[in-house]
């Protein structure tokens, strides 16, 4: 039988043979400790193991030192120094492994305490959504909706019922033949407040032919062309 095999015989055996406080104990621990418990139980274990190696790595130091100091003067104790290093270095690799473990543990306990957490407080939005829809009814949404729509139409009625003028309605091209009127009356004023238009003579002006003022012009341009000719004629000669 393993000495690791015997610890765990006697701690169960002390454990069962223990008072009626260690039993409330022993039966807190059959139940499991909870995440938070366990994370921080490896979070110490962690920290035991950081200091036991910067203990050991102090150790291997000395060692080092020792052999160095007694060399080839004093093999056997140099060689036993050497000794002693390779022990302790074989712890530290130990220790390493085991921290590796450790750490690996803690964070999928963490991760599988969160994602506990997570899981349970969506149930927990489940269950209250669910409460939520259990005291409406579709039904009554629908007849909801319809006293809004109806609701909004009422507003939009009175409004347009306030934003309508009472009172007397006059009839728009009436009022427009007014506005001429009113314009017509400014123009006449202004061209009074200018003197007014020029008198048109009273006398009728002479009327002038239209046949005899063509005649007229057919006689001027013939004239201007022989004066022309007879120039030509002075220059050829």
């Amino acid at each position: 039988m393993s000495k690791i095999t015997k610890f765990f015989k006697g701690s169960s055996s002390s454990g069962s043979s223990s008072s009626s406080g260690g039993r409330s104990k022993h039966h807190r621990s059959k139940a499991g400790p909870s995440p938070q418990e366990a994370i921080h139980k490896l979070r110490e274990t962690e920290d035991m193991l950081s200091k036991k190696q910067d203990y050991l790595e102090k150790r291997i130091q000395q060692e080092i030192m020792i052999a160095k100091k007694h060399g080839t003067r004093n093999k056997r104790a140099a060689l036993q120094a050497l000794k002693r290093k390779k022990r302790l270095e074989q712890q530290l690799t130990q220790i390493d492994g085991t921290l590796s473990t450790i750490e690996f543990q803690r964070e999928a306990l963490e991760n599988s305490h969160t994602n506990t957490e997570v899981v349970r407080n969506m149930g927990f939005a489940a269950q209250a959504m669910k409460k939520v829809h259990e005291s409406m009814d579709i039904n009554k949404i629908d007849d909801l909706m319809e006293d809004i729509n109806e609701q909004q139409d009422v507003a939009r009625e009175i409004n347009d019922a306030i934003s309508r003028p009472y009172g007397e309605t006059y009839d728009e091209d009436e009022l427009l033949a007014e506005l001429e009127e009113l314009e017509q009356e400014g123009l006449d004023e202004n061209l009074k407040s200018m003197g007014g238009l020029p008198s048109v003579p009273s006398a009728r002006l002479p009327s002038v032919p239209s046949a005899g003022l063509v005649s007229h012009r057919g006689t001027a341009r013939r004239r201007a062309e022989d004066d022309d000719m007879h120039m030509l004629e002075s220059w050829g000669s």
